[in-house]
């Protein structure tokens, strides 16, 4: 692999530097990472609080399970506003790439972060369906898999680049089967999609970590503090979806609903 060649391309104690720098580069991208969950965690739980109500006279509508809605949480959840809360996360994913290039390593970092509560706002209504106890289950399991597949990826010496285009075309054939199942709302077909959804983004969390690894040492010997921090936020970026996506995935048929 080309990450080998380039650390045997090297004197000892450069390739110690190398090792050194990659840890803390890996550091720095689980850290990132770890504090973009925390901001989407706690905008998740604060915007399902704000939209609730135990006071039916200030409620605007109940949820099947009993849950009152007030007036805030039918903006966010039933009016026009809701397509912006969906849609909002989906944008700044697309755009983050061309930003990257514009923007400082600290702008970047801190449009990861409202991203990332962007989509706590998102996701609030988890909290609505599922019980507390599930959702923190669920997220327990996929952390305990995260760190196995992150782990695997960083120390395994298997390529795995051949997989990065199984894996993408397995998520964009996923997406098609979720818009289908919109209209049809098969109960099978979204068990299989649940399924399917998290076997690819347990691959990708695999794929993307080595990526990072091997980005790092491609280019150990020529880089900047500028591009080392912007890398970082990338990489935090591409295994903080891995981690959604797999806990939503996971949630579907783990979780248990009010």
């Amino acid at each position: 692999m080309a990450e080998y060649d380039t650390i045997r391309s090297v004197g000892v104690g450069a390739r110690a530097q190398i090792d050194a720098g990659l840890r803390a580069h890996m550091n720095k991208v689980y850290g990132l990472m770890s504090v973009a969950m925390i901001l989407t965690g706690a905008a998740a739980w604060a915007i399902s609080g704000l939209a609730t109500t135990t006071n039916p006279a200030d409620a605007v509508f109940q949820l099947p399970n009993g849950t009152l809605i007030n007036s805030f949480g039918a903006t966010i959840y039933g009016g026009p506003v809701k397509w912006l809360v969906m849609l909002a996360p989906l944008a700044m994913v697309f755009l983050f790439g061309a930003a990257l290039n514009r923007i400082s390593a600290a702008g970047a970092q801190v449009y990861f972060y409202v991203y990332a509560a962007l989509v706590g706002i998102s996701l609030s209504s988890i909290f609505l369906v599922f019980t507390g106890t599930s959702i923190a289950q669920t997220f327990l399991i996929t952390a305990i898999a995260f760190a196995g597949l992150s782990i695997y990826g960083y120390v395994t010496k298997r390529d795995l680049s051949a997989m990065g285009t199984f894996l993408m075309m397995g998520v964009l054939g996923l997406f098609v089967a979720m818009l289908v199942n919109l209209f049809i709302d098969s109960s099978a077909l979204g068990f299989a999609i649940s399924v399917i959804g998290v076997l690819l983004f347990a691959g990708l969390t695999a794929f993307d970590t080595q990526t990072i690894k091997n980005t790092y040492i491609a280019h150990a010997q020529a880089m900047d503090q500028e591009w080392l921090g912007k890398a970082a936020i990338m990489g935090a970026l591409n295994l903080y979806l891995d981690f959604i996506n797999m806990f939503m995935f996971l949630l579907q048929f783990l979780g248990n609903r009010e």
